[in-house]
Formats: C-alpha cells, sequence, structure tokens
C-alpha cells in the first residue's frame, strides 16, 4: 500500500518518543546506507574521477593539508 509524503509525516509525527526513537534509528542507518550505495554508483560509473583527479593535482602543487 503506498503512502503519500504527507501520510508518512503525520504517521511519524503521530509515533509515541519510544517508537520515534526506533525509527530515528532505523532511518539513520537507512539513509548512510542509500548514500553509500549513490557513492558507489558514481564511483563505479566514473563520476567523481574528474573531481579525484583536481585533488591529485592540488596535492602535487603541495596545496593539501593533513587532515
Amino acid at each position: 500500500m503506498a503512502q503519500t509524503v504527507k501520510e508518512i509525516e503525520k504517521a511519524v509525527a503521530d509515533l509515541p518518543p519510544e517508537q520515534l526513537k526506533e525509527f530515528r534509528v532505523w532511518y539513520e542507518r537507512f539513509d548512510a546506507e542509500s548514500w553509500d550505495r549513490q557513492i558507489e554508483k558514481d564511483v563505479a560509473e566514473g563520476r567523481l574521477d574528474s573531481l579525484a583527479e583536481a585533488a591529485l593535482v592540488e596535492h602535487a602543487r603541495g596545496k593539501t593539508r593533513e587532515l
């Protein structure tokens, strides 16, 4: 059963505190995994190659610093 964003927002807003805490934990994990999959896809498709090359050029020029 598909729900609209508004329905989901209302359902989340109506959660009791303990269930809201559980939802936050789940959503944080879900969001991180989604982000990881997107980054992996972008890397595999070469979308970050130009950024990596630019960073390597800056590093070779001595324009980087240790973290």
